[in-house]
């Protein structure tokens, strides 16, 4: 283990940057990002990253100032190195790193009862496993992907940085076995009732789902069980699946195999738009289904609809769209916020996912789309217009967790929103679920609470998740309240909500709502 430090970082003198490499040491990305997240809170420690050692996270901790000055044997490193980089003060720091292998190893959920066998290969499985999840460094994935579709399982990719020409591979070989292979960088599946990646607790029923945007197969399954609806399966297939490149091959994979799925009745496709001849292929597969078929691919357009496929160009649309196909009627699973006035001028949409951030691109287009530049500043310099962030992009995960884990990664920005006279509204997204942060609203209130709400913009959020969550989405909407918070039902309503209180918008956009089915 080699260690490099940085006495010259730009701080007050008492806070220094430590950098650890554990050489051939790999974890879990997600137990790295609890890891970083729990080292960042203790006393004195002013940011945390452990990530593994290849090129693209070293230039992101370059870039967050969290790779020391002489990085020393960080620029030997390699994939399957293990790098801890910690700021603070330098007592903390010391405290920090020995913290570090107990927080790895810790599990995830104690129950009490005795852990199995830890299995160190695909071929020391049981044979009667059925799947494999896939969390290796991205080199390496495309191996162990194709080792366990040879061993007769579906692969679930939840790594990325996996190239264009390994995926295909992998898919065209689970394609020619009858498996599936998800991903790869899969975030979200519910395989038999089991979840995967970061998934939300749902009931069972007779909808398969079929995504390539996880956030967005998170939105429409919970609305689902909120409109009484169930799961009966989630397919991920990762977001580059419907590409020119890949050509839809899980997603044509995941469509036969629901549709031959007597269980399943219906089949929901959520993603970004797709290339305009993997649609085609792809619905063309839709419509000869012996189900009907609802798809949502984000364009705001019905040119693919047809007798048996129903298009929904919204999140809200979708899961309402197939709760309707079934016979039943989508009612308003919550009310929409009575919007108060707002003296500023300007949008601060700032997401944990994706998929929530481009919807809102879609629906206001005019609003910008350009990130900011990451800092390890919490000075935050918001632009002179509309703004709409995607901050678990990488760019912004740079030595700190993703926001959906810890929201406090968010907190430079939304003071920055908040305290803008220039901000009209701040939206925010509240993503529950396993794999998501433990208590996410309260870390958002601690935020709110330090401005009094006659001070502040309207603040509209959106709560994804169940009564079944770890977290609980009734508790999680109550804190919420508590602390001012307008809640919008769904992604949809909370931006479009917002944008009834930016004054480009007005009265027009107002009524537009209003006459689209909620009032405003």
């Amino acid at each position: 283990m080699e260690q490099a430090t940085d006495d010259t970082a730009p701080d007050d003198g008492t806070v220094r940057t430590v950098n650890s490499l554990r050489r051939d040491t790999y974890a879990d990305s997600v137990a790295l990002m609890r890891a970083a997240r729990s080292i960042s809170e203790m006393p004195g420690v002013a940011a945390a990253s452990l990530v593994m050692a290849t090129g693209t996270n070293l230039r992101l901790l370059a870039d967050a100032h969290l790779l020391t000055a002489d990085a020393g044997e960080a620029a030997e490193a390699g994939p399957n190195d293990l790098i801890v980089a910690i700021r603070g003060e330098e007592a903390a720091v010391a405290d920090a790193l020995a913290a570090v292998d107990g927080l790895l190893t810790q599990p995830d959920s104690p129950t009490g009862a005795p852990e199995a066998p830890a299995v160190r290969a695909l071929t020391e499985a049981d044979p009667a496993t059925a799947l494999a999840l896939i969390s290796t460094p991205g080199p390496y994935a495309a191996a162990e992907a194709l080792k366990a579709l040879r061993c007769g399982m579906h692969a679930f990719v939840f790594s990325d940085n996996v190239s264009l020409d390994q995926e295909i591979r992998i898919k065209q070989e689970a394609h020619r076995a009858g498996l599936l292979a998800m991903g790869p960088d899969c975030g979200t599946a519910v395989i038999d009732g089991i979840p995967l990646g970061f998934a939300n607790a749902l009931r069972p029923g007779r909808i398969g789902l079929i995504g390539a945007s996880g956030t967005g197969l998170q939105q429409v399954s919970c609305l689902l069980d909120a409109y009484g609806e169930g799961v009966r399966q989630m397919i991920g297939t990762g977001g580059r699946d419907l590409s020119a490149d890949v050509g839809g091959i899980t997603t044509l994979d995941a469509l036969e195999l629901l549709d031959a799925d007597p269980g399943c009745e219906l089949i929901v496709l959520v993603s970004k738009p797709p290339a305009p001849e993997v649609a085609e292929r792809v619905l063309d597969r839709a419509a000869r289904a012996g189900k009907p078929v609802v798809a949502c691919f984000l364009d705001g357009t019905h040119s693919y609809a047809s007798e048996r496929v129903t298009v929904a160009g919204t999140l809200r649309d979708a899961a309402a769209a197939a709760v309707e196909v079934l016979g039943g009627e989508a009612k308003a699973a919550f009310a929409r916020p009575r919007l108060p006035l707002s003296h500023g001028y300007l949008l601060r949409a700032l997401y944990a996912g994706g998929t929530f951030a481009y919807e809102a691109r879609q629906l206001l287009p005019d609003a910008a789309t350009a990130t900011l530049t990451p800092s390890a500043s919490t000075d935050i310099r918001l632009p002179e217009r509309d703004l709409i962030l995607d901050l678990g992009d990488d760019a912004y995960t740079a030595g700190r967790p993703h926001p959906m884990i810890d929201p406090t990664v968010r907190a430079a920005h939304l003071r920055a929103a908040l305290t803008d006279p220039r901000s009209a509204v701040v939206v925010l997204d509240v993503v529950l679920g396993h794999g998501a942060g433990p208590d996410p609203a309260r870390a958002l209130a601690v935020e709110l609470d330090r401005i009094p709400a006659e001070r502040r913009p309207p603040v509209v959020a959106f709560v994804v998740g169940t009564d079944a969550d770890p977290q609980g989405r009734s508790a999680q909407e109550t804190r919420l309240r508590a602390a001012g918070v307008l809640l919008a039902p769904t992604s949809t309503d909370a931006i479009e909500c917002a944008a009834a209180l930016l004054p480009s918008h007005g009265h027009e956009r107002a009524h537009e709502l209003t006459t689209a089915g909620g009032a405003v």
